[in-house]
């Protein structure tokens, strides 16, 4: 009998908040350089590019888990959204939502016949995600990306030029799959987003504009399994959506006016929603 794998999901977080109980999570203090502790394991071990939280977000958590977390399965999820298999009841407090967070027993039947977990897909419906981007931040961001690709890794092209075009994607940095293919991920996306930083850098930008790193690789994270199955290394039907719920109050007015706004009037994003 083969023994039994350890799946390790991170939860990360920046502040004080509730974390789900069940053993497979894993909350950690993302950007735990140079802050106060919150309780949490932090971000700062080892190797890690904990400094570096202001511009790569929850990245710096990932990383780290690359870098120093030994575990067969590696998830991330975040303090604000996680997976769950049910409904999430209209009003409930985050304390009721966390008793519906995906289990890790839940987990395992669902890896037992599916490769790799992610949330279901974010639709823009009248944009691309080309189009979505060069309306609510700097298409360059995306343009010197595909120009590295190009130059370090060119077999990932026709991918990434695939994923721009859709009208939807997996997104929020939130998956779980095999810590291998998470090694390889970890591997190809900051071997692009370092030198990406390098050209671009962060002057002049607001704190909400400096965190490109982390728009940029909700989109490299459908290219690299769009290669992946392109390749034959990994089966369409392997990838498996799944449902995820929000904490907190979503501003929807506020948000579809930023969206339609980006849209149509060419006012980019300021701040998240």
């Amino acid at each position: 009998m083969s023994k039994r794998s350890d799946i390790k999901v991170l939860v990360a977080c920046h502040k004080p908040c509730p974390v789900p109980e069940d053993p497979m999570y894993l909350p950690l203090h993302v950007g735990r350089e140079g802050k106060d502790p919150i309780g949490f394991t932090g971000d700062n071990t080892g190797d890690n590019i904990s400094a570096r939280n202001p511009m790569f977000c929850e990245l710096t958590g990932l990383y780290w888990a690359w870098k120093n977390l030994d575990t067969d399965v590696l998830g991330l999820v975040h303090y604000r959204r996680l997976f769950t298999l049910r409904s999430l009841p209209k009003g409930a407090e985050d304390e009721e939502g966390l008793k519906q967070v995906l289990t890790e027993k839940q987990a395992r039947k669902l890896l037992k016949k599916y490769k790799v977990l992610v949330p279901k897909k974010r639709n823009y419906y009248i944009e691309t995600l080309a189009s979505h981007y060069q309306h609510t931040h700097d298409i360059r961001q995306m343009d010197t990306a595909r120009e590295l690709i190009a130059q370090q890794c060119p077999e990932y092209l026709t991918s990434f030029d695939r994923v721009m075009g859709q009208k939807g994607g997996y997104m929020f940095n939130m998956f779980i799959a095999p810590k291998p293919l998470m090694d390889g991920y970890c591997q190809w996306l900051f071997a692009i987003l370092f030198p990406l930083v390098d050209r671009l850098g962060d002057e002049g930008m607001t704190a909400f504009e400096k965190r490109y790193p982390g728009r940029v690789s909700e989109i490299l994270w459908n290219v690299y399994l769009d290669h992946l199955v392109a390749t034959g290394e990994l089966r369409k039907e392997e990838i498996h959506p799944v449902p995820y719920m929000y904490f907190g109050r979503i501003d929807w007015p506020r948000k579809v006016k930023a969206f339609l706004g980006a849209k149509f009037l060419n006012q980019k994003y300021d701040a998240s929603f």
